[in-house]
C-alpha cells in the first residue's frame, strides 16, 4: 500500500541534504561553505539527539505495535533502518566536499596541518601552548581500571588512545581523553613559514603531539589516537509528580538530559578494532543497531561554523536598512500609533522593536508590557528594555517558556534574573508550549487606554534577527490587540480554561481555531474551483507534516486548486501526481539567510485572506501549543507581502523543488536569474531608498 505522506524524519534528512548543498556550491564564499559544514553538522547532532531517540523509545516501547506507533505508516525500526542508510551516504558526500574545500583552501595557502606535518619552530611552538595552556584542561581516564565507564559529555569530542610498546614487553592498554573545547576553542593557530600563509591546527592534535608526555609515566613508547563522540537523547522526561514545580521538574530533567541513552557513535573508520569494540561494549551500544557511523579523522564539525577568518576573499553581506515609514520619526511608537508598520527581517532593522520597548519604558503615560519569550539572545536587549520599563514603574509580564528546547537553561537564568528585578515571570501551562511572538504595551491618553505592540513570526532575538528571514507587524489595531490582551488572559489565566483564546475575532490561536480555520479556507477553495472559479492556495512555511491538512491540500490539487508552496525544513506532501488537475508548485530555498517566515494567503472568490502566523503546519504546533495567526489587514502591506513571495516563487538559483523522491534537484529555467533573498534585498531597499539606483549598502564577511 502506498504511503499518503512521506515519512517525516526521511524528509528532514533531505532538508539537511540541502544544506550540505551549499557547502558544494563553489559560488558560495568558502569560508561560509565551512560553516554550511558546520551547519549541516549540527543539524545532525540534534536530529540523533531528538527524532533518532524517540523512534528508538518508540521501538523499544512494547514493538511497533503500540499507542505511540500507530500513527506512522511505517514501523520505528524501518524507518531507522532507512535513517541509518541515508546519514551513511550523506556522510561520504561530507567526506569529499571536505576534501575538495581543503584542496581550495590549501590553493588560497590556508592549511590545517595535523601533529605529524609540524615543521621544528611549530614543534616546538606547541609543545609550550600544550604546557601553558592545555596540560591542566586535560584528564586522561585509564578506562580499563575504572569499574563504572566514566559518563562521556553529549557534544564533546574524545581521544581514544591506544598505549604500548614496539616490543610487546607490556599490555596494550586504553585510555580515554576528553578534548577541552568548551574552554580553550577548536583551533589554534600556528607560526606559519611564510608571510602569506596560514597554517592552523586542531586541538585535539596538539594533545596528540604531547601525548608522550601526558603518559610518560607508564613507560609505553607507541601512542596511537583515533577522535570519537558520542551523541545522547536528549528528551527531558518532566514526570507527574504534583508536589513539584514545573521549574523543578525542568531542573531535574535538565540533569538527567546530561545522562541520557546513547543514540550514536561517531568514530574515526580508522579506529583500532579492539579499542572500538571496547568502547561500544562499555556503552552498551550494538554494531546492529545503526548507533555506529564511521566517519573521516575530524569530527564535531559544527565547531567548524567559528573557524578562524583567515580567508583573503571576503564575502559581502548586505546591511539592514531601516523601514521608510520610519525614517521621518524619531519615536517608532508615533509611527505605529498611526499606522501598521510590517518589518521584514534581516533586511530591516531589528532595532525598531527594541526602539518601541525602550520608548515604553521611559514613556510616563505607559502603565502595561506584556511579551512572550521563546529564544532570547545571550545578551538581550530585550531583557534590558523590559528591566528598565520595570524599574520606571510598569507593570511587565513576559511569558518565559522553559521548555523552548536546547534553551532551558538560559531561560531558567533569564527568569531568576527578571524576577529579581520585579517583573512578572510566567513559565509555561503543562502539556502546551508557547510559541506565540506578540507583544502587548497598554498607554493611557486622554483617560483612555489604548493598545499598540506587534505579533511576530520569529523570536525577539536581535542576533537571529540579522539571518533568519521573518516577519514582524508592529501595530495599535484595536481589533488584532483586543486578541494579543485575550491570549496573555489565557496564559495569566489558563486554569480557568481556553475561553479568552475561543474569543479571539480577528486572531486565529493554536491550539483552539487554527486546524478548524485553516481546513474551512482549504474547502472553500476546492469548492470554489469545482464550480470552475479562480481558486488559489499559497504557503510559507518552515514544515508542513500534519497529514489531514496534507490531505485538505491534496484534493484541493485534484479539484483545481493553484497550489503553491514554500516549505524551508520537513515536507511530507506527495507534490507530484497524475490525478492534479492543477500541478502544485513545491520549493524550497536554501540560501544566506535561514527562511523562517510563516505566510498563508487564500484567494477566497477574490476577497483574499492573508495571514503571518508563528505556526507550522505540524501536530504539536497546531495542537500542542500556543500559537498565534495574524490577518494582514493593510492592503500596502498585504501587497508587499505577495511581491515578496513572487519573488521567492521565481527563484532559479538557490531554490530546489520539492519532489516526491526528494531528490533536490535545483529550479533552472530560461527565465532571468532571480535569487530570492537578493532581490528581495533590492526590492525593498529601493523601497526605502527610492532616489538611489543601485545598491551599495554591504559588510564584509569571512
Amino acid at each position: 500500500m502506498r504511503r499518503k505522506t512521506i515519512a517525516r524524519d526521511i524528509s528532514w534528512l533531505a532538508f539537511n541534504g540541502r544544506v550540505l548543498q551549499e557547502a558544494a556550491d563553489p559560488t558560495v564564499p568558502l569560508r561560509e561553505r565551512i560553516k554550511f559544514l558546520g551547519i549541516f553538522s549540527n543539524n545532525m547532532d540534534e536530529f540523533f539527539r531528538v527524532r533518532v531517540a524517540t523512534l528508538k523509545r518508540m521501538a523499544e516501547f512494547s514493538g511497533s505495535k503500540s499507542k505511540a506507533n500507530m500513527h506512522l505508516e511505517q514501523s520505528p525500526e524501518k524507518i531507522l533502518n532507512e535513517i541509518q542508510g541515508i546519514v551513511l551516504e550523506q556522510g561520504d558526500t561530507f567526506d569529499a566536499i571536505w576534501d575538495g574545500i581543503r584542496k581550495e583552501m590549501e590553493g588560497e595557502k590556508i592549511f590545517l596541518v595535523t601533529e605529524s606535518e609540524l615543521d621544528p619552530h611549530q614543534q616546538q611552538f606547541v609543545q609550550n601552548y600544550f604546557e601553558e595552556e592545555v596540560r591542566s584542561n586535560t584528564i586522561p581516564l585509564m578506562i580499563e581500571s575504572i569499574p563504572t565507564m566514566p559518563y562521556l559529555r553529549d557534544k564533546s569530542l574524545y581521544l581514544g588512545v591506544v598505549l604500548s610498546r614496539r616490543d610487546a614487553s607490556m599490555k596494550r592498554k586504553y585510555a580515554l581523553i576528553e578534548i577541552p573545547s568548551r574552554v580553550l576553542g577548536r583551533f589554534v593557530l600556528l607560526p606559519s613559514p611564510a608571510m602569506d600563509e596560514h597554517h592552523i591546527i586542531l586541538l585535539e592534535d596538539i594533545i596528540r603531539y604531547n601525548l608522550r608526555n601526558v603518559f610518560a609515566y607508564f613507560g609505553y613508547d607507541s601512542y596511537e589516537s583515533w577522535v570519537f563522540k558520542v551523541t545522547r537523547d536528549a528528551e527531558i522526561d518532566i514526570d507527574n509528580d504534583v508536589s513539584t514545580t514545573l521549574m523543578q521538574k525542568i531542573e531535574k530533567g535538565l540533569k538527567n538530559r546530561r545522562k541520557g541513552k546513547p543514540t550514536r557513535f561517531v568514530y574515526d573508520r580508522e579506529m583500532d578494532k579492539g579499542l572500538m569494540d571496547y568502547l561500544i561494549k562499555r556503552l552498551g551500544l550494538s554494531k546492529r543497531s545503526g548507533n555506529i557511523i564511521p566517519g573521516g579523522r575530524i569530527h564535531n564539525f559544527r565547531h567548524f561554523i567559528d573557524f578562524p577568518d583567515v580567508f583573503p576573499k571576503k564575502g559581502q553581506r548586505r546591511r539592514p536598512f531601516s523601514h521608510p515609514l520610519l525614517m521621518k520619526s524619531p519615536r517608532v511608537t508615533d509611527v505605529v500609533l498611526e499606522q501598521d508598520v510590517m518589518l521584514h527581517f534581516p533586511y530591516h532593522s531589528f532595532n525598531p522593536v527594541i526602539d518601541m520597548l525602550r520608548e515604553a519604558a521611559i514613556d510616563p503615560n505607559v502603565t502595561t508590557i506584556k511579551i512572550t519569550g521563546y529564544r532570547l539572545a545571550s545578551n538581550s536587549k530585550i531583557i534590558n528594555a523590559l528591566i528598565n520599563a520595570v524599574r520606571n514603574g510598569k507593570n511587565v509580564t513576559v511569558m518565559l517558556e522553559l521548555r523552548a528546547r536546547f534553551d532551558e537553561e538560559a531561560n531558567l537564568e533569564w527568569k531568576e534574573r527578571l524576577e529579581d528585578e520585579g517583573v512578572r515571570v510566567l513559565i509555561g501551562i503543562p502539556n502546551i508550549k508557547i510559541h506565540a511572538k506578540i507583544c502587548l504595551i497598554k498607554k493611557r491618553i486622554n483617560n483612555f487606554t489604548i493598545h499598540y505592540g506587534f505579533v511576530s513570526t520569529g523570536n525577539l532575538n536581535e542576533k537571529t534577527a540579522r539571518l533568519y528571514g521573518d516577519h514582524c507587524l508592529l501595530t495599535a489595531d484595536r481589533h488584532l490587540m483586543a486578541d494579543v490582551n485575550r491570549i496573555f488572559t489565557y496564559l495569566e489565566k489558563w486554569k480557568e480554561g481556553p475561553a479568552p483564546l475561543k474569543a479571539c475575532k480577528v486572531l486565529i490561536p493554536c491550539p483552539t481555531s487554527l486546524r478548524r480555520e485553516l481546513v474551512k479556507m482549504i474547502v472553500r477553495e476546492t469548492r470554489l474551483a469545482r464550480e470552475k472559479k479562480p481558486a488559489a492556495i499559497t504557503l510559507k512555511m518552515n514544515s508542513i507534516s500534519d497529514e489531514d491538512l496534507i490531505e485538505k491540500l491534496t484534493e484541493a490539487a485534484k479539484a483545481g486548486v493553484r497550489v503553491q508552496l514554500i516549505v524551508r525544513g520537513i515536507f511530507c506532501m506527495f507534490s507530484e501526481n497524475s490525478k492534479f488537475l492543477t500541478p502544485v508548485k513545491a520549493i524550497s530555498i536554501i540560501d544566506e539567510y535561514l527562511e523562517h517566515a510563516r505566510v498563508f494567503i487564500f484567494h477566497n472568490g477574490g476577497k483574499e485572506k492573508t495571514y503571518i502566523s508563528s505556526a507550522d503546519w505540524m501536530v504539536r504546533n497546531l495542537d500542542h501549543r500556543v500559537e498565534a495567526t495574524c490577518p494582514v489587514l493593510d492592503e500596502a502591506i498585504t501587497q508587499e507581502l505577495k511581491e515578496i513571495l513572487d519573488i521567492q516563487l521565481a527563484d532559479n538559483v538557490k531554490a530546489r523543488w520539492l519532489d516526491n523522491g526528494l531528490q533536490n534537484n535545483y529550479v533552472r529555467d530560461d527565465r532571468e536569474r532571480v535569487r530570492s533573498q537578493i532581490d528581495i534585498y533590492n526590492y525593498l531597499y529601493q523601497k526605502a531608498n527610492p532616489s538611489e539606483a543601485t545598491v551599495v549598502v554591504a559588510e564584509t564577511v569571512g
